[in-house]
């Protein structure tokens, strides 16, 4: 029925979908297309941003097909995106004036190391983000030094910058609205987590003029109305959410020390803190879990970069499977891992180690080991790079886990989410929708405007699929993870 649906753009770092969620909880209709990426150089990762937009243009056109509604027909609209991806638009003309540097990209290594003695802690205290190349602010101060004529326009005020929820703002209101969500503001690197704005210091510091940087709205609410000519009507734009807190959100982790873990291209793990920010002592990042209503609720994250990527890295570059599905069958093919580790530093190594200088390694190669070794070796990586920052996670919220909701497309591989359980010794429940990140912009989205009452009613019906329980004993679980240890200090520093 009419305005009974959400339609939500989910913008991932390789792809965009497009999801239309009833009033039930279902989904009744969707679209995906993939966007390129580009290489340019060792480290670099960019994407065209207009690709982007053509490319979220198209899912929503494909997705009202299918369902056979209208655009008028939707009562809402809902972005979920990839995080600190840097993009700068030219404010006249709507046009993005570079390549978008994505949050892969490693070319500011140099600059965050240099920067690093007089401001990693200084910043760190108060954006709760280890100083690193993930941040969007060292990306925009990289594209005004190294563009003609940027850092000029960008003082005379003629430039924008967002990241990919501001940017589909931007794009779906015809330029009406430069905006930016809590949650992604938060994941900038940028945001002054105890004045609750733009860190002005550090910002000056880098030479960013604050008319650059959007304006800070709730993760659901108004974000601005789309302009007719963009998806055919005009619809609310009722929430923009990060990705992981996307996720956090349609995982039911409402209250302080639940957790969820995402895995995708990288994989996150994520806490709900409650209504005050808890800044690591060890490196995690503390974030902006969503505002609504004005109150926000913060979170504690440690990721690793490439883990679901070096699912594809298998499959693309090493070419040892043909699809990511085989890769279940093929762990389970072999008793253990035939003493193989693979540490899947593909870009660097991120939370707990923050080293932009590693890179991929494979240890315990031996003349017994087959296909299936480094198959599993792959995956066990991925567990492996959670177990890094789940204890310092617990200790720094002062909340011990012991169930972990698990989403995200390589969570279908049961072996995974058996080998987490018995790695990190704790309940693995996985739901029966694994779609979190499209859940949860279209639950923030819908309850903006009305389409559930609460937040308990956009959960009916919706249940587990499946608990795992860890089985491993603890000296086996210690032996590994020693191991595991070992590999990464060897993979650290490699560039240097």
């Amino acid at each position: 029925m009419p305005h009974e649906q959400v339609l939500v753009i989910d913008a991932g770092t390789t792809g965009i979908r497009a999801l239309v969620i009833d009033r039930n909880s279902r989904e009744v209709g969707r679209a995906y297309t993939e966007f390129p990426q580009y290489h340019p150089g060792p480290g670099r990762v960019e994407q065209n941003a207009e690709e982007i937009w053509q490319a979220t243009r198209l899912v929503v056109r494909r997705t009202l097909e299918e369902t056979g509604l209208a655009a008028a027909d939707i009562a809402a609209i809902g972005i979920t995106n990839q995080r600190a991806t840097t993009v700068v638009w030219d404010r006249a003309t709507g046009d993005a004036v570079a390549p978008a540097i994505v949050w892969q990209d490693t070319r500011t290594a140099a600059l965050a190391d240099e920067l690093r003695p007089e401001w990693g802690d200084r910043v760190y205290a108060r954006t709760g983000w280890t100083l690193a190349p993930v941040y969007s602010s060292l990306s925009l101060r990289w594209l005004l030094d190294n563009h003609s004529g940027a850092r000029d326009r960008a003082q005379a005020g003629e430039l924008a910058f967002g990241t990919i929820d501001s940017w589909l703002i931007h794009k779906l209101t015809g330029g009406r609205v430069h905006a930016i969500s809590a949650s992604n503001a938060s994941v900038t690197g940028s945001y002054d987590l105890v004045t609750d704005g733009w860190h002005e210091e550090w910002l000056a510091a880098l030479g960013l003029p604050l008319s650059l940087f959007p304006e800070v709205r709730d993760d659901s609410g108004d974000l601005g109305h789309t302009d007719a000519d963009a998806v055919g009507a005009e619809i609310p734009i009722a929430s923009a959410v990060a990705d992981q807190q996307s996720a956090l959100f349609a995982e039911h982790c409402w209250e302080p020390g639940e957790v969820k873990s995402t895995h995708g291209t990288g994989t996150f793990l994520d806490m709900n803190v409650g209504p005050e920010p808890v800044i690591s002592s060890s490196g995690l990042s503390s974030l902006i879990a969503w505002r609504i209503d004005g109150e926000t609720t913060y979170a504690l994250e440690g990721y690793a970069a490439v883990t679901g990527a070096a699912i594809q890295w298998l499959r693309d570059g090493a070419e040892l499977v043909q699809s990511a599905d085989e890769t279940e069958a093929l762990a389970r093919s072999v008793k253990d891992n035939g003493g193989v580790y693979f540490v899947p530093a593909l870009t660097g190594l991120s939370a707990p180690y923050w080293d932009a200088n590693a890179r991929g390694t494979i240890f315990g190669i031996s003349p017994s080991t087959k296909r299936a070794h480094l198959v599993r070796a792959t995956l066990e990586g991925i567990v492996y790079s959670m177990r890094d920052f789940l204890d310092t996670m617990a200790i720094d919220a002062g909340h011990p886990i012991r169930t972990i909701r698990a989403d995200g497309g390589a969570s279908r591989n049961d072996f995974l989410l058996e080998f987490q359980a018995d790695v990190l010794g704790v309940e693995v429940v996985r739901p029966a929708n694994i779609e979190a990140t499209a859940l949860g912009a279209a639950y923030l989205a819908g309850l903006a405007v009305g389409l559930w009452e609460t937040r308990e009613a956009c959960f009916v019906g919706i249940e587990a699929d499946r608990t795992f329980t860890p089985t491993m004993s603890s000296d086996e679980r210690k032996r590994l993870y020693s191991n595991w240890q070992r590999a990464i200090e060897r993979s650290r520093g490699w560039l240097e």
